[in-house]
């Protein structure tokens, strides 16, 4: 017998050993073999699903992200622009009121000039009034020494009031 050319016999129970293990191994293990390689794949299929969904998902979230900081971005503007606004409206309504103010002082100062220049007016015409009043006396004085001079004088201002009466 030579390892090239065996035995018909040697290739009977080879045969029928070989049968008997491609039958226990048909049997019992080949289905656990294919049942774990098939668990295998719905492993791999389900983790590559996952992973199509994740990435997906990271997508979806980078576009939302991207969105949210667009309108972040867009608030923040108006937010600004918002502060610009008050920020110019407190300015004009400061420079308003400060005029306005401004008027009112203006106006106040104006009126206190006037008052004191018709005080000063008054006083001076009062003291006009008093000197004219003190001059005319000393006048009247020298002019009145005699009693023949104020009879004169008497009659001339009664003659100018009768004429004033007509």
């Amino acid at each position: 017998m030579s390892l090239l050319n065996p035995d018909s016999g040697l290739i009977f129970w080879m045969l029928i050993a070989f049968g008997i293990v491609f039958f226990v191994l048909a049997k019992y293990g080949f289905p656990v073999i294919i049942g774990m390689v098939e668990k295998r794949k719905l492993y791999i299929d389900e983790s590559l699903q996952a992973a199509r969904e994740a990435n997906e998902k990271l997508i979806h979230i980078k576009e939302e992200s991207e969105s949210i900081l667009a309108r972040a971005r867009e608030e923040q503007a108006n937010i600004l622009k918002d502060a610009v606004e008050t920020r110019q409206r407190i300015i004009d309504e400061a420079k308003d009121k400060a005029l306005f103010e401004g008027r009112k002082l203006l106006e106040e100062t104006r009126q206190r000039i006037q008052k004191e220049k018709d005080d000063a007016i008054r006083d001076i015409r009062k003291q006009v009034a008093e000197l004219s009043v003190g001059i005319a006396e000393k006048i009247l004085r020298q002019n009145l020494d005699n009693e023949q001079k104020q009879n004169g004088m008497i009659e001339r201002l009664l003659d100018e009031v009768s004429d004033t009466k007509k």
